[in-house]
């Protein structure tokens, strides 16, 4: 399994670190890109190295494409064609695509949100004119959205349980240690 995870100038760090380590613990070879070469400053300051750029891998093929949250990455990545079209050809071929937190609008932005139940970030789909549904991840088809920051341990779980299954997504989480794991898998 390989994905892709997206970041831009903008992107919000917790979403993007929390992805890319839930991803990489449950071994699923994890590129971490940016639409540009160099380091990106994310939403709090942080900044972070991308270990390729967008254009290196447009042509490669990824059984996930994740787009992190943060307004001003979202706005770069909604602006970018060469985001659009990736999108557009992962839809295309049935797999799966991710945003959390504002990231969704991207969604809306290459036409992928027609019949499809999408969360994010609370205004975001409304401010594009699409009606959220009111859960932490939403699961529909190939798509897999998620509401922000505080929800990012949970939409990566369920990234790995789509890719690889319950029992994967249920060690990761146990080896987090964490409470809610205890409760669900016990």
């Amino acid at each position: 399994m390989r994905a892709l995870v997206l970041c831009a100038e903008g992107s919000e760090e917790l979403e993007l670190v929390t992805i890319v380590d839930l991803l990489r613990r449950a071994t699923i070879d994890t590129v971490v890109a940016g639409l540009a070469a160099g380091p990106v400053r994310c939403s709090r300051g942080m900044v972070f190295e991308p270990e390729t750029t967008l254009d290196t891998v447009l042509t490669e093929a990824f059984d996930l494409i994740v787009l992190p949250g943060g307004l001003g990455g979202t706005e770069r990545f909604e602006s970018d064609e060469r985001v659009l079209q990736l999108l557009q050809q992962q839809d295309e071929r049935g797999a799966w695509i991710a945003a959390i937190c504002a990231a969704p609008r991207v969604l809306v932005a290459a036409g992928l949100h027609k019949g499809r139940r999408l969360t994010a970030y609370p205004t975001q789909l409304e401010a594009k004119g699409v009606e959220p549904v009111a859960e932490s991840v939403v699961v529909d088809r190939n798509v897999i959205t998620s509401r922000g920051p505080g929800t990012a341990m949970d939409f990566g779980l369920v990234l790995i349980e789509e890719l690889l299954g319950q029992d994967q997504a249920a060690e990761v989480e146990q080896a987090l240690q964490r409470p809610l794991a205890q409760q669900r898998y016990g």
